[in-house]
């Protein structure tokens, strides 16, 4: 197992340097000018300015001096300062990726509860009325987009009943000291239960085919046999060989929540990650981009290799394929 999880190592070393390659090539090929796009329509900065912006920002040098310069202070672990914000760009990511991870956190959870709960429900009770419901009800979720899902939330939540109020994190105005609890949490809850109900339907399936397999297996039939209840059956059998694939496929899950993270954050305008790397691409802050973009590669990674090691927990053929 060392020795497969340092050969996944090597490939998540080999992928961020790509990433990092590709990152700084597209923004370069792009028609973006990250000076024009921070000046944005002040038409009072003469070239002179401008000239001093690029000197000063590095981007008098050519991409390829610009990228070893950025990889070398890397090493040095210095991600650089953000263009925009004019500060460490870990520090902005810790303080960004906090927000997200809760967010993404507390969908985590509850996409994988609910979804394993829903699918158990369905397959114990499966060709009945509970059952088409919950599988009408996961093929919706498949197909239906987040942001779609969002502004459904804000519409019938936020504008129709207000209950909850239209986006951000906190109330406009107040200062982060002044914010309540319960007030962070009011403009928390839509967010994350977008993130979490399209969460739901790939568990629940997922849940479902897992628990009918048992349930038809040779061993389960015996159970009924010797008499067992439905409860006990779930209890002793079903629950204990289906919860492990369940949790592997919340870790690689991973992925997708970050993006369905960004997308939310965009609805709601709520101050995470996400919404800072689409930020940082729409004004050219390369530094800042190229540092969400491995960050958020390394967590996905971590997900990813989490799952595959709950793989081979749950089923040893695969000991020599993690």
């Amino acid at each position: 197992m060392a020795k497969s999880i340092g050969i996944r190592l090597v490939r998540v070393v080999t992928l961020l340097i790509g990433l990092s390659v590709l990152t700084f090539s597209l923004i370069h090929l792009s028609p973006l000018d990250p000076v024009n796009a921070y000046i944005g329509g002040d038409s009072s900065a003469s070239p002179e300015q401008i000239e001093k912006f690029k000197a000063y920002w590095g981007m008098d040098k050519s991409p390829v001096e610009q990228y070893f310069a950025w990889a070398g202070a890397l090493q040095q672990g210095n991600f650089g300062t953000s263009l925009l914000y004019r500060s460490p760009v870990l520090d902005i990511i810790k303080s960004r990726f906090l927000t997200s991870l809760a967010l993404m956190g507390v969908a985590w959870v509850l996409s994988g509860v609910v979804g394993y709960i829903l699918g158990m429900i369905a397959a114990m009770n499966r060709g009945r009325t509970i059952d088409r419901v919950i599988k009408w009800y996961s093929y919706t979720l498949v197909s239906t987009p987040i942001f779609w899902m969002g502004l459904l939330l804000l519409i019938v939540f936020a504008v129709w009943l207000k209950w909850f109020p239209i986006g951000l994190a906190a109330p406009p105005g107040v200062l982060e000291s002044e914010v309540q609890f319960m007030d962070r949490v009011r403009h928390f809850v839509l967010p994350a239960l977008a993130l979490s109900i399209l969460g739901v339907a790939n568990v629940a399936m997922h849940t479902r085919e897992k628990m009918i397999d048992i349930l038809n297996s040779e061993y389960v039939i015996f159970a009924k046999a010797r008499g067992e209840s439905r409860w006990q059956i779930f209890k002793n059998h079903g629950m204990r060989n289906s919860i492990l694939p369940a949790v592997s496929l919340q870790f690689a899950y991973f992925g997708e929540l970050f993006g369905g993270s960004m997308l939310a954050e965009q609805v709601f305008a709520y101050p995470g990650l996400g919404s800072t790397l689409t930020t940082a691409g729409l004004k050219g802050d390369l530094p800042l981009m190229v540092g969400i973009i491995l960050i958020s590669s390394l967590f996905v990674f971590a997900g990813n290799l989490i799952a595959d090691l709950l793989n081979k927990v749950v089923d040893p053929r695969m000991k020599e394929g993690v």
